[in-house]
């Protein structure tokens, strides 16, 4: 509504300048003027042609504000000082000039002739001085904004990698420290029971996912301190390859079906890395909340998706349960994942008991 009204208004302040300079009942003096002013519904979209129209009024039935108002437009609008120069040209003619033009030879050269030149000129020059400086304050609030809109970025910028910083400190100096001591008892355990087999080979494979875990922890650690400069790698990345391996290291009785491992070519990476995380926390989940369930881990590839499916029976009852802390936002982010791969994610009990995890990525 705001906008309607400033669009109309000078329109209707035109219409009344020609009403009360002509009157009704002159003739074509009017309909100059009435042409001139409705010219300025297109004032900013074509400030020219809202000009060009004005121009007779101003010169035929002596109106003011419609072919001022345009000229005022066109030094907005246009950037080159030679468009709205040329515009002030013509107002100050079509102001001066005498109707006839044939009647200039008779124009005396006296004081109130260089009056009427003068104020010719003022009419066409104050308009531009305005409309430029309306210009150029609207460009230097324009700067002012992009400056501040800039500075506020480069200050959320400075904060975030403040906050990723401590962040990466937090990560290395709490879970890498606790990491380590783990990888170092299941060292000392290893040699100290050196005629138990199956000790040994469980503080074996703790030791070697500590060592693992200590790895991907330094890379995530580098990717935090970078807060937004040259790309860190993450290599090196699980690929699917990797998922036997994964599955042994579980201690879980995992079926694998891996009818499209290793991958064809135009896998992208990021799809193997996903169904890779999916089978990871798919795995974890059955360890923390299904003791003594089997798992079948089932990776199929074709032209167009690759589909990710890990099921697990119910748990065993006399297995003993395990006190491991859940977070609860492993599937929301396998989720996640999925759907910025553009797949889907779906996780379900069936009817049968156990659970279902199943995540389909788009080749």
């Amino acid at each position: 509504m705001r906008r309607l009204a400033a669009a109309a208004l000078p329109v209707l302040v035109a219409i009344v300048d020609g009403l009360v300079v002509n009157g009704l009942a002159s003739g074509h003096e009017l309909w100059v003027a009435l042409i001139a002013a409705a010219a300025l519904l297109v004032r900013w979209r074509a400030p020219e042609v809202a000009l060009v129209a004005g121009l007779p009024g101003l010169y035929l039935g002596h109106i003011a504000f419609a072919p001022l108002i345009a000229l005022y437009c066109l030094a907005v609008r246009r950037r080159r000082v030679l468009f709205s120069g040329m515009g002030a040209v013509l107002v100050t003619l079509a102001q001066f000039l005498p109707y006839p033009i044939a009647d200039l030879s008779a124009l005396p050269l006296d004081q109130e002739t260089l009056l009427v030149a003068l104020d010719a000129c003022v009419l066409g020059t104050g308009a531009v001085v305005l409309g430029r400086s309306a210009r150029l304050r609207r460009e230097r609030l324009r700067e002012v904004t992009e400056s501040r809109q800039r500075e506020n970025r480069l200050l959320t910028e400075r904060v975030l990698a403040t906050e990723r910083a401590r962040l990466a400190r937090e990560m290395h100096d709490v879970v890498a420290h606790k990491v380590s001591l783990i990888s170092l008892q299941a060292g000392a355990l290893q040699v100290g029971e050196p005629h138990d087999v199956d000790v040994r080979q469980s503080a074996g494979a703790i030791r070697e996912l500590s060592v693992q875990t200590i790895t991907e922890l330094q890379h995530m650690v580098g990717v935090l301190r970078a807060a937004g400069g040259s790309p860190c790698e993450l290599a090196p990345q699980p690929r699917l390859t990797d998922i036997p391996a994964l599955a042994h290291a579980t201690g879980l009785d995992v079926t694998l079906d891996l009818p499209g491992v290793p991958a064809p070519e135009g896998v992208p990476e990021a799809v193997e890395r996903a169904a890779y995380r999916t089978v990871q926390e798919a795995l974890t989940n059955v360890r923390k909340h299904a003791p003594g369930a089997d798992a079948h881990v089932r990776v199929h590839v074709d032209a167009r998706t690759l589909r990710v499916e890990v099921r697990n029976t119910p748990p065993e009852p006399t297995a003993p349960p395990l006190e491991l802390p859940g977070g609860g936002h492993g599937l929301v982010g396998l989720r996640e994942r999925a759907h910025l791969l553009g797949g889907t994610f779906r996780a379900h009990t069936p009817a049968g008991g156990g659970f279902v995890i199943e995540a389909d990525f788009p080749l």
